[in-house]
């Protein structure tokens, strides 16, 4: 059974987005000089960004007929971008303000601090900074962590920054984690749970959130407005894949192992370069790599 495996790499971290948008270029820009992460490479169809040219962790793939994405339907609810201090989250918060970018909300999660915001084609992003892990509440049930949804302290926040934009922070900010729009809640997260030996963390209503080793969630699901949808067409922006990296071979074949024994049946497995790949049950592709 694959509950009697071990669970998934606890040093496991997500490696790069890969998102699918309508313009290449007013999305590169977007993400370059709006959001802060440097530009790798742009090419007429795909761009790369991230701290790290060898590894980006943003890829961009250019449509070339885009249609708006259905306002009911599984995919992307965010893509979470970790800063690593408060003050780099407060400098990427001058920037968005500099270039009257909206942010469309912000919270106190208690784990973490957070804003939100969308880019070019309304595809979500928040950014956030997590607080030391000392200081995280466990769930009254000692199994996870207590994620609130309080109002955020802005100006506190601010004042921890020096009052500059500042300028992209290379190889500071890092995707933390991806939150999904999925059609069933308990069916997404058992496919995590046990399928991949992911751990629920916590629940809230229409909401789940998973995550390796001790982490808050490197994986949020919700059906909030996606209970009972389809999967959006291809030619609509969104997430076209989220790779992990895991840290070596023996934790891949030990995913491979619990994906064997997955029932009512084990997932279809694809072989890439330095890993493997899969669909989850709303129809997104996940990719495990180990270096």
């Amino acid at each position: 059974m694959a509950s009697e495996l071990p669970p998934i790499d606890p040093s496991l971290r997500i490696g790069a987005v890969h998102l699918a948008v309508s313009d290449i270029a007013r999305s590169a820009d977007f993400y370059e000089h709006v959001l802060g992460l440097p530009l790798i490479s742009r090419e007429p169809e795909m761009a790369l960004l991230g701290g790290d040219p060898a590894r980006p962790a943003l890829v961009l793939i250019g449509l070339a007929h885009p249609t708006p994405v259905p306002v009911r339907s599984t995919g992307l609810f965010h893509v979470a971008w970790l800063h690593p201090s408060r003050p780099a989250l407060a400098a990427t918060i001058r920037r968005l303000a500099t270039s009257r970018w909206p942010i469309t909300g912000a919270s106190d999660h208690g784990v973490s601090e957070a804003l939100y915001l969308s880019d070019p084609d309304a595809l979500g992003i928040e950014i956030y900074v997590d607080r030391p892990r000392e200081r995280w509440q466990l769930d009254p049930d000692g199994d996870g962590v207590k994620m609130d949804t309080l109002p955020l302290d802005l100006d506190d926040l601010l004042a921890s920054s020096d009052g500059e934009a500042g300028p992209a922070r290379p190889a500071a900010m890092a995707v933390g984690h991806v939150h999904l729009k999925v059609a069933d809640v308990p069916r997404a997260s058992a496919f995590y749970r046990n399928a991949l030996g992911f751990d629920e963390k916590a629940r809230l209503p229409g909401a789940a959130f998973l995550a390796a080793d001790a982490y808050h969630h490197h994986v949020g699901l919700n059906s909030w407005q996606s209970a009972g949808a389809s999967t959006p067409p291809d030619t609509a922006p969104g997430l076209r894949a989220v790779e992990f990296e895991l840290a070596g071979d023996g934790a891949l074949a030990a995913l491979q192992r619990r994906l064997s024994v997955f029932t009512p049946a084990p997932p279809a497995v694809q072989s890439e370069p330095d890993g493997i790949s899969l669909i989850d049950p709303d129809g997104d592709r996940i990719v495990f790599r180990s270096p």
